[in-house]
């Protein structure tokens, strides 16, 4: 009997990490998303001219960067490395915020939180398309300079 538990155990042990690993492997975010202008909506506009976003796995989390041009035609360029555990994580590039966090509502939705100093300044709602073609990104929030926005970000897999 104890030896068919410490069996259990031991391959609970090494399946476990592995399946998390997996599913951060198979997380249909990972990969490169192409912003989709046409069907994207920036209120208030302007909208950036382009955006495009990478997701690969680190480890136990996700990396994501993107570039693109904002809308008065400047290089822009935003990093983060998150994980779905609801923690805020550092957020560089994006002058209204510093920290995100992410929490799964299911294998393709995913809700976000960004603070500046600590305060909540923009909430989101991240959904991946079930054929894994499109990623939506909806969000509401504040500007540094007290405007409020709501945009809805349309990106096409690559």
């Amino acid at each position: 009997m104890k030896r068919h538990l410490l069996t259990i155990v031991t391959v609970l042990a090494v399946a476990l990490p592995a399946v998390r690993l997996l599913g951060q492997a198979g997380d249909p975010v990972v990969g490169t998303w192409v912003l989709n202008l046409s069907k994207s909506k920036f209120s208030p506009g302007p909208g950036p001219k382009s955006e495009t976003r990478t997701y690969v796995v680190a480890g136990q989390e996700i990396k994501a960067s993107s570039k693109g041009v904002d809308a008065d035609g400047k290089p822009t360029a935003a990093a983060w490395t998150v994980n779905y555990d609801g923690k805020d994580r550092p957020q560089t590039g994006d002058p209204n915020v510093d920290t995100l966090s992410l929490k799964r509502v299911d294998a393709f939705t995913t809700e976000s939180t960004e603070k500046k100093a600590g305060k909540v300044v923009v909430t989101g709602t991240r959904v991946i398309s079930r054929d894994g073609k499109l990623m939506t990104i909806t969000v509401k929030g504040t500007t540094a300079k007290g405007q409020t926005f709501n945009d809805v970000m349309v990106y096409d897999k690559q």
